[in-house]
């Protein structure tokens, strides 16, 4: 049994490590991870040739609009809001090329529906439709290193490096109502940039994701990741027809606490997570329309973990909302001395469940079955 503990701390400690974040709402973050979400697998003794297969659910609610940290609460009591229902399932396929070492692939699928006055003839008309986008989102290629030797310390980083690939639809169409001078005709047209599938974008990834053990039952872990996207703007006109479509990095960190319950394979997570959209880019330019923000979450879960199976459900829920300024409206703000400063609308909290499964080679021992003395374990 104490091997068991010792083991799980060491194979569990980052099941929760790195989910894949979506912002909660109009401020469009993708996702987010290095394509790795077989956590149990993080800082355990793995094996070349292990293969582990995944899927990743997530669902959000947005509804509330901010303008920098403040609420415009007159949206929801005039009715005037703008309400998106996200729908994510993330593939994901991981392959040990020795103990260390690890390519991973993340294919994501969306659907999402976006219900507004606003963009069917006006919040005036009080006429609220639906737009609606499905299908296969940006397609994302890493690779992942652990710096220290699994199992040798009580403590483990990895390094990360991916490519995101423009396979999403960054010009998704819908039917538009109430258009036109006498708002008589509908209209095809692309759809708001919170629910297009992709961005239109080459990009590629750095992250690193950590832990340490500090007992059998208490681990902390960590993770950062930015998604750089060199490209300035994905050539698509927003409906209104004055800007293209900006193609924006993402960023997310995470910080938590692992505790492992006497309950075989469960533990439970508490933690914090940051994700955002800067306003402006670290490679390339920044032009373009976007909805630049970040969301500052608190961020509970429960996990189960078998030698093979690992399940993960968190709930985040959003303490604080940003919508900051974007480049654009900081440009019309110089050119013409108005401040501008657009908005955006979030979700109270993420729905996020993971359920992983990796098949191991017959031949090597489970990492389940084996293990070193924690006491012996390098501080």
């Amino acid at each position: 049994m104490k091997k068991l503990v010792k083991q799980l701390i060491t194979g569990l400690a980052l099941m929760t490590l790195m989910p894949n974040l979506n912002a909660q709402g109009c401020v469009a973050i993708r996702g987010f991870s290095s394509c790795s979400s077989s956590q149990m697998e993080m800082g355990s003794a793995l094996n070349k040739g292990d293969f582990s297969v995944g899927t990743n659910f997530r669902y959000f609610e947005s509804f509330r609009h901010f303008r920098g940290t403040k609420e415009e609460t007159n949206r929801i009591e005039e009715g005037t809001n703008v309400i998106n229902d996200s729908y994510f399932v993330d593939v994901t396929f991981n392959y040990y090329l020795n103990n260390r070492l690890y390519a991973n692939l993340l294919i994501p699928f969306v659907s999402h529906s976006r219900s507004s006055l606003y963009e069917h003839g006006g919040n005036s008309l009080g006429d609220r439709h639906k737009t609606r986008s499905s299908g296969l989102a940006d397609i994302r290629l890493g690779i992942d290193y652990w710096l220290l030797k699994p199992n040798s310390h009580n403590y483990n980083f990895a390094i990360g490096t991916g490519i995101k690939f423009p396979s999403g639809d960054f010009e998704y169409t819908d039917t538009f109502y109430n258009q036109g001078p006498n708002k008589d005709l509908t209209e095809d047209a692309v759809v708001d940039q919170s629910i297009q599938p992709g961005d239109g974008g080459f990009g590629f990834n750095l992250n690193l994701q950590g832990f340490h053990s500090f007992s059998h039952n208490f681990t902390l872990t960590t993770s950062l990741y930015y998604l750089f996207n060199p490209r300035e703007t994905n050539g698509i006109l927003t409906r209104n027809g004055k800007t293209e479509f900006s193609v924006p990095d993402q960023y997310a960190v995470q910080l938590g606490a692992l505790y492992f319950l006497n309950l075989r394979g469960f533990s439970v997570y508490l933690g914090g997570r940051l994700e955002g959209v800067p306003s402006s880019d670290l490679i390339g330019g920044s032009d373009g329309y976007r909805r630049p923000g970040y969301v500052i979450s608190v961020d509970p879960g429960i996990n189960y973990n078998t030698s093979n199976l690992s399940f993960s459900l968190n709930v985040p829920v959003a303490l604080i909302r940003n919508r900051t300024q974007s480049y654009l409206d900081k440009q019309i703000t110089a050119e013409t001395g108005i401040y501008t400063h657009g908005d955006a609308a979030f979700a109270d909290y993420l729905f996020n469940c993971n359920l992983t499964y990796r098949f191991k080679k017959k031949d090597k021992i489970s990492i389940f079955e084996n293990s070193i003395d924690f006491n012996d374990i390098k501080h």
